[in-house]
């Protein structure tokens, strides 16, 4: 694994400041609100409530683990613990997980939590869902209510990412008298509950008063969503925010280092920004044009412009977290001639792409590093920007219509997307399915060498291009405490956010 300038989580911080413009008002005081709540400046939104048939990773960023929960869910450190289940089991054969609920719970329009819940929301994944979460839990052949607490889920084969992926979006617990309005209303069992949404604006969370889990860290949490990194840290510095989780322009820590009101933290996440490649279209349908991009590309380059060193270089879609991550940093080094070479034989020494990219300031200043490396080998790539999430989702995202593009993809283990029919990578290769469907059914030990090997095929055939793996910088007011160190699963988990001041 390649790490590059890794920091310590101090309030220190010495970064180049000269890329960006600093307008805020270093002297303002932060959030000094009175009441036990908590305002969260954050940039993507939500375009609804709605993650059974809506897109994008902001949707169960806000409301997953907070407002709605799953039987089980992803702690910080990555590893599954129990939630609305209080235990569960696992048959020999591996084939039948038995799963005992959490007594007296209620779901926040007042319906109990019962078996009949679980199975109302899990068979829903066939016949409501429309996005590619669902087809996560494929592997699920029937779910049987064996008393009010008590679920039985069976498998139609053996998957050694079934409770992985019960933990996410897919796995979430819906009352079966709260669907009809998903996209402006969400009934869960989650600690908050949703007050109200103002598209592109802000999220308003209160605490359910009911909750099973005990009195809520907070009052209310307000999430506003911001449309650049400076007006992000300029409410921070203004007091009309208490904390900023995941900063994606680094170089803003320069306005709170040294300042005893704020505290910073690193950790890690799975957030790989990626180059896609549109696999299914000339002219990335010849692996040789898409393996001299990765040759044109230098990652460091990338990373120091836009992250000024804070992240690591990971050569794959695996973060390091992951059991089956290796280095493969080394396997496409920044090598113009071999790209230029690549391209010769590919008979495309002088190309014009597009390259559609979302409007968010750390994409696009990375996409003119990459369109300036671009050129020196002979590829022309036009960059067009387009609002995000709504228009890049649906032009790039649904319909496929691109050439190149950069985003930067949050959801945990999202590698098996490469296998995934219709996904806009376009890629498709028979051994690749292959491998991954033996590593899901196998053993342990199959599942961590059969990804690994799933893994270097998809960098072998140069699937896409893996820029680097984001940090997870938190920079919050004093006194605010439980934010999540790593970004380890789809949530902004806040539910052990309190704060004392």
């Amino acid at each position: 694994m390649t790490r590059t300038h890794r920091r310590a989580t101090t309030l220190a911080v010495a970064v180049i400041t000269a890329t960006l413009a600093l307008s805020a008002c270093a002297g303002s005081a932060p959030n000094d609100s009175s009441t036990n709540t908590l305002t969260v400046a954050l940039q993507a939104s939500p375009l609804n409530l709605d993650y059974t048939t809506s897109a994008g990773a902001a949707i169960p960023q806000a409301l997953l683990y907070n407002v709605y929960e799953p039987l089980v869910k992803l702690d910080d450190a990555g590893e599954i613990i129990d939630l609305l289940a209080v235990s569960h089991t696992v048959s020999d054969d591996r084939l039948t997980y038995s799963f005992t609920l959490q007594p007296d719970v209620t779901f926040s329009n007042g319906t109990p939590l019962t078996a009949d819940s679980v199975k109302f929301s899990l068979d829903r994944l066939k016949t409501d869902w429309t996005t590619a979460s669902a087809a996560q839990l494929s592997s699920i052949s029937s779910v049987d209510v064996v008393s009010d607490t008590e679920v039985t889920i069976t498998l139609s084969a053996p998957d050694n990412t079934f409770l992985y992926n019960l933990a996410g979006p897919a796995g979430t617990i819906f009352s079966p008298d709260a669907v009809s309005d998903l996209a402006g209303t969400a009934v869960g069992t989650g600690p908050y509950e949703v007050e109200s949404y103002a598209t592109a604006s802000s999220l308003e969370l209160v605490a359910n008063t009911d909750y099973w889990g005990g009195t809520p860290g907070l009052d209310a949490i307000t999430i506003n969503y911001f449309a650049d990194t400076n007006a992000q840290s300029n409410a921070l510095l203004s007091g009309d925010a208490d904390a900023i989780v995941g900063l994606s322009s680094p170089q803003l820590l320069t306005q709170f280092g040294g300042d005893d009101r704020f505290a910073i933290t690193e950790g890690t996440t799975n957030g790989e920004v990626v180059l896609s490649m549109n696999n299914a279209r000339a002219p990335f349908s010849d692996v040789r044009v898409r393996q001299a991009v990765r040759y044109a590309i230098d990652n460091q380059a990338v990373l120091d412009t836009v992250q000024q060193g804070y992240g690591t270089l990971i050569g794959s879609m695996v973060p390091p977290t992951d059991p089956w991550y290796t280095d493969l940093t080394a396997d496409f080094a920044y090598d113009p001639d071999r790209a230029r070479e690549l391209l010769a034989e590919a008979g495309q020494t002088s190309l014009d792409v597009s390259f559609a990219i979302p409007n968010q300031p750390p994409i696009v200043a990375a996409a003119q590093v990459v369109q300036s490396q671009l050129a020196e080998v002979g590829i022309t790539a036009t960059i067009t920007t387009l609002e995000f999430p709504s228009v890049w989702l649906d032009q790039v995202f649904t319909r496929a219509d691109y050439d190149l593009s950069l985003v930067n993809h949050v959801e945990p283990r999202d590698i098996v997307q490469f296998s995934t029919p219709g996904y806009y990578f376009g890629y498709s290769n028979p051994d690749a399915d292959a491998i991954l469907a033996a590593a899901i059914s196998g053993t342990n030990e199959q599942f961590v060498q059969g990804m690994t090997d799933y893994a270097r095929l998809i960098s072998d055939d140069a699937a896409a291009e893996f820029l680097y793996l984001l940090p997870q910088l938190n920079i919050a007011v004093s006194g605010v405490t439980g934010l999540t160190e790593n970004s380890t699963s789809q949530s902004i988990d806040l539910t052990g956010v309190t704060r004392t001041n």
